[in-house]
């Protein structure tokens, strides 16, 4: 028994070591693949970065040696004390803002400034003396200058190009006379650099950062500077008075010799580590790093880690299940018969178990299809029976609309009778142009006739589903020109109160209008026995919403009533005057919508419904019904 327990034993220890080395071993190869393919887009970045900060330096290096021989600035330094400046000033001026520099400024053989194309700035560099900088000396002695510092009077970083000026460069041994000097500003790279997913830095000789990507980083030192160190700086003036403090980098790991692993000890770059890929600028005696976070090559350790411990724990399991088979195989051999039969026992118990959980799950399941098979008819019952009631409603106020509409359609029946008649007896009498006349007329008359019929076509038809931009001021014309029989004959006032601007609505087109012209025949209703009926109409924009409203003068909604009104079937006219559906429908219609009908009762008298809809500030189309009648108001 002691062997077996300490083989357990044994490989309990193993298991737990063996997953630490796979995953230990699986991050190390893929930290090892990821700080490749990271050196790699590094290395990438940084040669393209570094071409772009060349290109835009370079390319003013030929300014200074241009603007040396002009005739004016070789007049102008002949005799500076006897003419006046301001010429050769603004001459330089031009010359900056046409190439795109910071500043173009001319020395004399003593290095005072004479002229400078920032002259009529307070800090300009004219009456200034540069004979500590670098590229004075450089110039003066016959050659090309360049430096970079900050700037005595700006405070600015920058880059200076300079060249000589002869006044007469015949004899062997003559001298410059002169030094022209432009500056360049390093800002514009450094923008273009805050688009990168890095951080890139420039440093000198010194190891002082001259630029960066990160604000916090520039005039710092990539390592601590000696109290020697940093007096020697400052007397070149090269960094005006900057304390030059340590930027905080700590090295980390040097995996080749210009890459390494940094980190920052504080400041905006503390926390992450980061790979650090430099690259020599030789043209300028500089060195430029890029910074790239080592958060992929974390992540990618941790993946590689959590597969290779899955993997193992998968061959573990594999393997631990394979050593219970075997185990359970040779308990199984041993007690062959009686294990065959209780699992013949446990086999026929678990099949009749299974078969009546599946007979309990079939009818289980049958209940459930037969239940929504019954919710989706009545769902479908009800949508066609409330499809039905507005349909019925809308055919009721066609009911209400007919005696005012069989007027208007009797009298040019009656007209168009007169004028056949007429016509028939001027043709007898071959007064042909008579007879065109009549004929003229009837067609007008007809057309009348058309209009009335299609409005009443238009008005029953069935509304869609779909919502669609619909104007509200042509909604309600369409349902005044519906009641004008009766609005003329009551004598009703009908007050519009219209935006300045066009509104729409998100609807649709007939159930709103049907929601209208119940309003509106309600309203009338009530004013049957008004002395002055006034009904008044009115459209307001409020924010996303829409607000139509529809009031009149006359005696209003009893108080009891107001909570009841959108109620089915409730209704205050007399018997067989009103189903009491009207406002219900109406109420439904524009819940449909997404809006919300309400009713109240005006101080000055009378009823105020008011409709609240969405508003539509997409697209507004006109769309065609299936009459072909084309919709001013859709």
């Amino acid at each position: 028994m002691r062997r077996p327990r300490r083989w357990r034993a044994l490989l309990l220890l193993a298991a737990p070591l063996g997953l630490a080395l796979v995953m230990w071993q699986a991050a190390q190869v893929a930290r090892d693949q990821a700080l490749q393919t990271l050196e790699q887009d590094a290395e990438n970045e940084l040669r393209l970065s570094a071409a772009g900060l060349i290109g835009h330096l370079s390319r003013h290096d030929y300014l200074p040696r241009l603007l040396a021989t002009r005739e004016g600035v070789q007049r102008f330094l002949a005799s500076p004390h006897s003419q006046d400046a301001m010429p050769l000033n603004l001459l330089l001026d031009r010359f900056r803002a046409t190439a795109d520099v910071s500043d173009v400024y001319l020395l004399d053989r003593h290095a005072d400034t004479l002229a400078a194309s920032n002259w009529h700035l307070p800090n300009t560099f004219i009456g200034q003396n540069y004979a500590f900088r670098s590229y004075y000396t450089d110039a003066i002695a016959g050659g090309q200058g360049r430096f970079y510092g900050l700037g005595v009077q700006s405070l600015e970083r920058g880059y200076y190009f300079s060249a000589p000026v002869w006044l007469d460069d015949t004899q062997p041994d003559s001298s410059p006379d002169g030094v022209m000097v432009v500056k360049v500003l390093l800002d514009e790279v450094e923008e273009s650099w805050a688009d990168q997913d890095a951080e890139l830095l420039v440093t000198d000789k010194d190891e002082i950062i001259f630029m960066a990507s990160r604000e916090e980083l520039r005039m710092t030192s990539l390592h601590p500077l000696s109290e020697e160190e940093r007096q020697a700086l400052l007397a070149t003036r090269r960094y005006a008075d900057e304390p030059l403090t340590h930027s905080g980098v700590e090295l980390l790991e040097r995996r080749g010799e210009r890459t390494r692993l940094v980190g920052f000890r504080g400041g905006p770059l503390s926390g992450p580590r980061y790979l650090a890929v430099s690259r020599p600028l030789e043209e300028f005696g500089w060195e430029m790093h890029i910074l790239k976070s080592v958060s992929p090559v974390i992540q990618a350790q941790w993946v590689s880690a959590l597969l290779a411990g899955g993997l193992y724990g998968i061959v573990l399991l594999g393997g631990g299940i394979g050593w219970q088979r075997l185990r359970l195989r040779r308990e199984r051999e041993q007690f062959a018969e009686r294990e065959r039969q209780t699992l013949a026992r446990a086999r026929d118990e678990l099949e009749r178990n299974v078969e009546r959980r599946t007979r309990d799950l079939l009818e289980t399941n049958r209940r459930l299809s037969a239940e929504i098979d019954e919710r989706r008819r009545a769902e479908e019952s009800l949508r066609q029976t409330r499809d039905e009631l507005i349909q019925a409603a809308k055919l009721a106020v066609l009911g209400q609309l007919a005696a005012g509409i069989n007027h208007e359609l009797n009298q040019p029946l009656a007209a168009i009778r007169a004028y056949a008649e007429n016509a028939r007896t001027f043709l007898a009498r071959q007064r042909l142009e008579s007879v065109d006349l009549n004929l003229e007329q009837i067609v007008e008359l007809t057309a009348r006739m058309s209009e009335i019929s299609a409005q009443l076509r238009q008005f029953s038809r069935k509304s869609g589903e779909t919502l669609t931009a619909v104007s509200p001021v042509a909604c309600f014309d369409y349902a005044l020109r519906l009641f004008q029989t009766r609005l003329r004959d009551s004598d009703v006032e009908v007050i519009r109160r219209w935006p300045d601007q066009e509104a729409w609505v998100r609807a649709d087109l007939v159930r709103l209008e049907q929601v209208l012209v119940n309003l509106i025949g309600n309203a009338l209703q009530a004013m049957a026995d008004t002395p002055a009926p006034r009904l008044e109409l009115s459209v307001e924009v409020w924010d996303d919403r829409v607000v139509l409203g529809v009031a009149d003068n006359g005696p209003g909604i009893a108080e009891e009533n107001l909570t009841r009104i959108f109620e089915p079937f409730f209704t205050t006219k007399s018997s067989g005057k009103g189903l009491g559906l009207g406002l219900s429908i109406s109420s439904r219609i524009v819940d449909d919508l997404g809006g919300r009908l309400s009713a109240a009762n005006r101080p000055e008298g009378g009823a105020l419904f008011t409709i609240r809809l969405p508003r539509d500030e997409g697209r507004r189309t006109v769309n065609a019904q299936p009459d072909q009648e084309t919709l001013p108001h859709a």
